[in-house]
């Protein structure tokens, strides 16, 4: 089990989620760089976007060895997560989410491009970039049982149709 703090957090937030899941998990809570005990370099030595911390992340778990795991993210570590989720390099099992981000900076590209097109322009040209997405949603493992409204967007249809 990963479990990802958010803002302004570290992995202390854990501190009694983390004995009380070990009994049972593999449980690893990182800090991210600049936070808790990490290191923390200037912003001119290192460049803090979420793709980056992912990266980090991402490093550490092949470092553990750990390609298949479920996570729980909270807040800042939702959108390091997604990406993570993303990466085909690995097998997410599971996501437990906990007021997790998914702001515009959230939404890694290219995966969500998709989306995007069919919710500035809905029909027939992006309906199939959008059922496309859908079926690799699902293939990914990522339950999807009701797409919502995106803030914003407008976007509002129901996944069925597209799952298995």
């Amino acid at each position: 089990m990963l479990l990802l703090h958010g803002f302004p957090s570290s992995s202390h937030m854990f501190r009694h989620l983390v004995p009380a899941l070990a009994d049972d998990y593999h449980v690893i809570a990182t800090d991210h760089i600049g936070y808790g005990h990490s290191a923390m370099p200037k912003v001119d030595a290192f460049d803090y976007t979420l793709d980056n911390l992912a990266g980090i992340t991402a490093g550490l778990l092949n470092q553990l060895g750990m390609n298949r795991f479920a996570m729980y993210v909270h807040d800042y570590g939702a959108p390091i997560g997604w990406r993570l989720a993303l990466d085909p390099s690995f097998d997410v099992s599971a996501i437990i989410s906990q007021s997790g981000n998914a702001y515009m900076e959230g939404f890694a590209k290219p995966f969500w491009d998709d989306l995007f097109a069919y919710a500035t322009n809905p029909g027939r040209d992006t309906e199939p970039g959008l059922a496309g997405l859908l079926v690799e949603v699902v293939e990914l493992g990522i339950a999807v049982r009701v797409l919502t409204a995106l803030d914003g967007l407008g976007v509002g249809m129901q996944a069925e149709a597209f799952l298995p």
